[in-house]
């Protein structure tokens, strides 16, 4: 394990820029110190803003040729130093060195598609002589920046779902004031420098690190911010849109995502699919799949198969190529999580594999019988926590995956087109998969979910919506 200590800046209209106070950001598998990050003020959102705001115009009138070029330089930049980034991830997030492997190729193809999209910003004609007295006049729409994006990311995927707020706002001709993580800030500051060679205008790309209290608040009650873009919590996310007023915000909240597994189906490919979607980065993923409903026919067999490969999963350290689950976030959310798995067995519920820690690494957890009230079952676990419980028939399946709070993705397997297209118009969520786990994604696709999952969409042509205004204008040929 590194542990060389590194002091990193604020990045502010190009240029790295000193604070008054520096945090300790330390490994969350050895729990070494690993850097000093600054803790941003309100002032330095202030600057950050006004530098924003300076580059605003340059980036209005930017052609779409030049804020494409620039997506794409920063693809091309981050696809040379991949493994470099790849490493941060490990070190910082405790993400398992092949799946952040994983993050850094997806995160190259999502600036590519922003890139794309830069291109293809396009408005429509309206045919006005529709009413009467519109006759002889010309109308049509452009959509146009709408002006400085506050951009607040998760740890989860420090690089990718920053790429899915930065990016569309380069794209869209947007200055972005970006507030990371507290715990996956080093990611951030390596796409500063990649930014910056890229030759984005000084000001379009500002880093203003530090307590979200602090930080976010200033941001998100600013008049001078326009857009405001947020994954985290619901409870974080419900305050962030009571206090924005009048700008735009997307939200990608929390979910406890679930599959519906019908009878007659393929156990021998749906099994392996399934235990990766539940403990992939430790199930720290909006869309990890947490709840599954199998069909009491095939029950037994399902649960006796999915054991045996969960039992295949190595725990260890992030930064080891075998390692296949590594350590929480922090040591607070492994003890959550442990207090919420034994919570479960008190109500009733069985643990089939796991529930037992290493240092601040959860063995993947299966439990069976769980209760719908207990907190495994009907919050965002956020951990390598799956719960099987069995059904007996797919209508049931689906009354118990829309009993929750949350609605981002859901999945069913099954071999009747009928049943699978029936759940996809029942279920009450953002997407629906037929025949895989809700756990899918890929970049260019809409993504976001209903009640307290979220508002608005990302994938970068809709998020590009979401942070430009639409213009008519009208020519009388009278």
């Amino acid at each position: 394990m590194e542990t060389t200590i590194v002091k990193k800046n604020l990045y502010i209209n190009g240029k790295w820029i000193e604070t008054e106070r520096y945090t300790p950001l330390y490994s969350p598998f050895s729990e070494e110190q690993i850097a000093d990050i600054p803790e941003g003020t309100v002032e330095d959102v202030n600057k950050a803003i006004i530098a924003a705001e300076g580059a605003r115009t340059a980036l209005r009138k930017m052609p779409a040729h030049q804020r494409a070029f620039v997506l794409e330089k920063i693809a091309s930049l981050m696809e040379e130093r991949s493994e470099e980034a790849a490493r941060i991830i490990a070190l910082e997030a405790s993400k398992p060195i092949n799946t952040a492997r994983g993050e850094i190729a997806r995160t190259i193809q999502t600036y590519k598609f922003a890139a794309e999209e830069a291109k293809r910003i396009e408005g429509k004609t309206i045919p006005l002589d529709a009413a009467p007295g519109g006759e002889k006049r010309l109308a049509y729409t452009v959509r146009e920046p709408i002006g400085v994006v506050a951009a607040i990311t998760p740890f989860n995927f420090p690089m990718n779902l920053v790429a899915h707020k930065v990016g569309p706002a380069i794209a869209a001709g947007n200055p972005v004031i970006l507030k990371p993580a507290n715990q996956t800030p080093l990611s951030a500051f390596f796409l500063a420098e990649l930014i910056e060679a890229a030759g984005l205008p000084a000001g379009g790309f500002n880093i203003v690190t530090g307590k979200g209290s602090v930080i976010g608040e200033a941001l998100v009650t600013d008049d001078r911010v326009k857009a405001v873009t947020f994954t985290g919590s619901p409870e974080v996310g419900i305050g962030i849109r009571n206090k924005a007023g009048l700008k735009k915000v997307t939200l990608e909240l929390g979910s406890n995502s679930g599959v519906i597994v019908d009878e007659n189906v393929d156990l021998e490919k749906i099994i392996p699919r399934a235990v990766q979607g539940a403990f992939a980065f430790q199930g720290q993923v909006c869309i990890s799949l947490q709840r599954i409903y199998v069909h009491e026919a095939i029950y037994e067999t399902f649960v006796q198969n999915f054991v045996a490969e969960t039992e295949k999963l190595v725990v260890g350290n992030p930064l080891d190529e075998d390692t296949d689950v590594a350590a929480m976030i922090s040591g607070h959310d492994l003890d959550r999580s442990l207090a919420w798995i034994q919570e479960a067995v008190n109500a009733g519920a069985e643990v089939a594999y796991g529930g037992n820690a290493e240092g601040n690494a959860l063995a993947p957890t299966v439990i069976l019988h769980a209760d719908s009230k207990v907190k495994v079952s009907c919050q965002e676990v956020f951990a390598p926590i799956v719960v099987i419980n069995r059904i007996s028939s797919i209508d049931q399946g689906i009354s118990l995956l829309n009993d929750s709070r949350y609605g981002l993705q859901a999945g069913i397997y099954t071999r009747d087109i009928n049943a699978g297209l029936d759940a996809a118009d029942q279920l009450e969520v953002g997407g629906v998969l037929i025949n895989d786990i809700p756990t899918f994604r890929v970049d260019h696709m809409p993504y976001g979910g209903v009640k307290e999952s979220g508002k608005g969409r990302e994938g970068l042509k809709y998020a590009i919506e979401e942070m430009t205004e639409m213009k008519l204008v009208i020519i009388n040929r009278n």
